[in-house]
């Protein structure tokens, strides 16, 4: 009688970088009391929910999920956050920049000016009114410079500000999660990975996003460089020509600042191969509020953003 032995799945690099990204979440929670995970209903937070499940199956997530609602975001995006948190069986908590605005404690820009910036008041206020201690990000450090510098243990001070300068050393994927009083952590499990690899794991985790990342017509303006999705909050000016094109969005943002890509990948396929020849990360080709300044996030991120 011949024994057929069957070969064992083989470990690719989506498995090292699963691993890793369930290591850190489980870590950070053994280390904290109040984490909290911040979602803005793209494919990374909507890829770092889809983490946290299956690290802490069967039971439900022991934390609660964290959006910071500008008021300008894109209608299928909103309908994607409450499906994706409701699947999860999460608890929603929402933030709202304009509840900041109404306080005084930042100005409003106005129906069509960007809220974006202002989003860090609000998001120092859920973590301080809530006390959390940690907060789980979807940020990659290939997105951007400032977060290529940023550890995947990011601790911000009492005023919720960071300091690229005072940062623990993280040898060997060796992390010191303590947490000094008044401090707290942002924590980034997907640091390692690049936009090829989030799309590769979507499609081999077959999820669901929102359906702006797909191409699609719509009409668009052509802005700062950008072709902007006309709707609530990008109105035409009189020298500005309304086109309909077949687009997609590479990232998700406000409205106002966020820009679509001349695309016709409508499949998952055909969106890996299209990001597997592209040169320029979706932050720098698509989101104004980065791209108009070199040290823009870096700025952002010390006076306690993302």
């Amino acid at each position: 009688m011949t024994t057929t032995l069957q070969t064992p799945h083989a470990t690719d690099h989506l498995d090292v970088l699963e691993s890793h990204a369930l290591f850190i979440l489980r870590e950070v929670v053994a280390e904290c009391e109040r984490p909290v995970l911040l979602f803005s209903g793209g494919k990374d937070s909507a890829v770092l929910l889809h983490l946290a499940a299956k690290a802490f199956a069967p039971q439900q997530l022991p934390f609660p999920v964290l959006h910071i609602d500008t008021g300008q975001n894109f209608d299928e995006v909103l309908d994607f956050r409450d499906r994706a948190v409701e699947v999860a069986g999460a608890r929603l908590i929402v933030a709202k920049v304009q509840d900041t605005i109404d306080q005084g404690k930042v100005a409003d820009p106005g129906l069509l000016g960007s809220r974006n910036r202002l989003q860090t008041v609000t998001l120092l206020d859920a973590i301080n009114d809530n006390k959390f201690d940690a907060a789980f990000g979807g940020a990659r450090r290939d997105e951007d410079k400032a977060r290529a510098k940023e550890r995947i243990l990011s601790f911000r001070d009492a005023f919720g500000q960071w300091d690229p300068r005072q940062q623990r050393p993280e040898l060997w994927q060796l992390y010191q999660g303590k947490v000094n009083p008044g401090e707290h952590v942002r924590a980034f499990p997907l640091s390692d990975w690049t936009e090829l690899d989030v799309w590769q794991y979507i499609g081999r985790e077959k999820m669901d996003l929102p359906s702006i990342y797909f191409a699609h017509e719509r009409d668009v303006i052509s802005r700062d460089g950008m072709w902007l999705a006309v709707g609530a909050f990008v109105e035409p000016n009189p020298d500005e020509e309304v086109v309909r094109k077949m687009v997609r969005f590479r990232t998700v943002g406000d409205a106002n600042c966020t820009g679509a890509v001349i695309s016709n990948a409508n499949t998952l396929d055909a969106i890996i191969e299209e990001v597997a020849i592209a040169n320029v990360s979706e932050r720098g080709a698509t989101r104004g509020d980065d791209k108009f300044s070199e040290t823009a996030m870096e700025d952002r991120k010390r006076e306690g953003y993302f």
